[in-house]
This record gives C-alpha cells, structure tokens and sequence, in this order.
C-alpha cells in the first residue's frame, strides 16, 4: 500500500469504535467479574473510552481536546483499583468478542496490532493499579499506536 491508512481509519473511524465500546460495556454490565469494578460509571464513559482508543490508533485528539483528558488522566482513573489478572483477560476476551460482534476489521494485521496495544494497555493498567501514586508525568503525551512498533521490553 503507498499511503498506509492509519489503524483508526481502517476499524473505520469513530463511528466504528463507538460501536464497538458500546456493546463492550453492555457486555460488561453484565459482567460477574467485571460488573463491579464498572458499577458506577458515567454515562458517558464509553464515548471518552472510543475517543481515547481513537486517538491512540491514529485519529483525531478527541480524548485530550474534546473530553479533556490526557494519558496521565487515563493512568489515574486505573490508581488504587487493585485489578487482577482473570478481570484483565475477561476484559480482553468481551473486547475482542465485542469487536467481532460489530464487524471490526478481522484481517490479520490489523487485529494483531490491536491486540497487541489491547495487551499493552491491560498490562499497564493492571500494574497501575496496584499503586496510588501516579508513574505518568502530566506533560506525557499520549501513546501512539500504529501497525508495528519496535520498542523494547517494559521498563516501569
């Protein structure tokens, strides 16, 4: 491909992963090991976690402008939430039932980078949670994921 679309366009922009929040969280609600750490959540936090996924894919900065919010906003929400590894994996496995409910793009190379910023982002969160103290300056941009990143192993 000359110009290679970036993840955000090809789940098919916001629309797509708004879709894909929404019927996420309803299975979430539902949810006997995820239901309780979610029980008291806006309204509105699928929106802000669409936009949040957008931005990190590729697309516009409608978590930081629009929402408010900022990576560092992000990490603190997960602060002192104790997650354990089964709540992490439910999560992934209703994200990526979710995803295949709404017909997200399924081609290999789009749900490898996926998951692989599904994981990594998981992974964060539960190792943040662990914690109160924030390990995310304020100024520290947002991540940035695309179709392969090179990168190195996980330094906290």
């Amino acid at each position: 491909m000359k110009d290679t679309p970036s993840l955000y366009a090809w789940a098919g922009g916001q629309p797509a992963l708004e879709r894909l929040t929404e019927v996420f969280y309803a299975k979430v609600g539902k949810d006997e090991l995820l239901e309780p750490v979610f029980r008291h959540m806006s309204p509105e936090h699928s929106k802000h976690v669409a936009h949040f996924i957008g931005e990190v894919l590729g697309g516009p900065p409608a978590y930081t402008t629009g929402d408010g919010g900022s990576h560092a906003g992000m990490v603190r929400h997960h602060l002192g939430k104790m997650l354990t590894e089964p709540q992490r994996r439910r999560w992934i496995n209703l994200l990526l039932d979710s995803a295949d409910e709404v017909g997200l793009a399924d081609d290999p190379e789009f749900r490898s980078a996926l998951v692989g910023y599904l994981e990594w982002g998981s992974r964060l969160a539960v190792i943040n949670s662990q914690t109160s103290d924030n390990p995310v300056n304020e100024n520290e941009p947002m991540p940035k994921w695309g179709w392969g990143e090179p990168g190195g192993p996980y330094q906290p």
